[in-house]
């Protein structure tokens, strides 16, 4: 069926499959991906064109997320729910996510399959500035959709065996992607917090 609509509709295509996925729609994004760049290395796709199709498209779906979100509420969203593949526990989950992770959650939620378009309901119904959310919701697309691209385009014609062997583990891997790519931002967020701690209390002292 992907394969059907790429055929089709070219980069419009990618554009609309990956805007729907990520607005909650079960489709394959990664293995979407990973296929248009399995194209790309076999030059039936151009790289620029799909990479703009792949990052456009991410980007405008985690922003109609946000707008769902901030607009509608979480009483609204709740009520969606079963349209999006949302239940109460997992939307509380979710919520749960963002307050101790917050915005960096939208960056590294990409990674997580089926966390994408809840991070960005939960940042929209909890009111949180678009300033915020735009560079850490982009940039996470930024570099999801580059990943699974340059992924595609390693892989080659392996890809399906390689999806085959590794999709029962995908939830592991998503896991340690965002670990790898996130320790380097959190360990800097968590550093500058500490010291911001430490010299708030020497103040304190200074005052006393």
């Amino acid at each position: 069926m992907l394969l059907h609509i790429l055929e089709q509709y070219g980069y419009f295509g990618l554009f609309g499959l990956l805007f729907l996925g990520i607005v909650g729609l079960p489709l394959p994004d990664e293995t979407l991906l990973t296929f248009v760049g399995v194209l790309i290395q076999k030059g039936h796709m151009a790289y620029v064109p799909a990479f703009l199709a792949a990052f456009l498209g991410s980007s405008v779906g985690i922003t109609l997320s946000y707008l769902i979100g901030r607009l509608l509420g979480r009483s609204a969203v709740e009520r969606l729910g079963r349209f999006l593949h949302l239940t109460e526990e997992r939307l509380e989950k979710v919520e749960r996510y963002m307050e101790r992770y917050g915005r960096f959650a939208l960056f590294f939620g990409y990674f997580v399959p089926g966390l994408r378009h809840v991070t960005a309901l939960t940042a929209g119904f909890g009111q949180m500035n678009y300033r915020i959310f735009a560079p850490f919701a982009y940039g996470g697309a930024l570099v999801w959709v580059l990943t699974f691209l340059l992924l595609g385009q390693a892989v080659g014609h392996q890809w399906r065996h390689i999806e085959e062997m590794l999709y029962p583990f995908r939830y592991w891997i998503g896991t340690l992607v965002v670990l790898s790519l996130g320790t380097p931002f959190l360990w800097r967020f968590f550093s500058h917090r500490r010291k911001a701690a430490q010299e708030s209390g020497e103040d304190s002292q200074e005052q006393e």
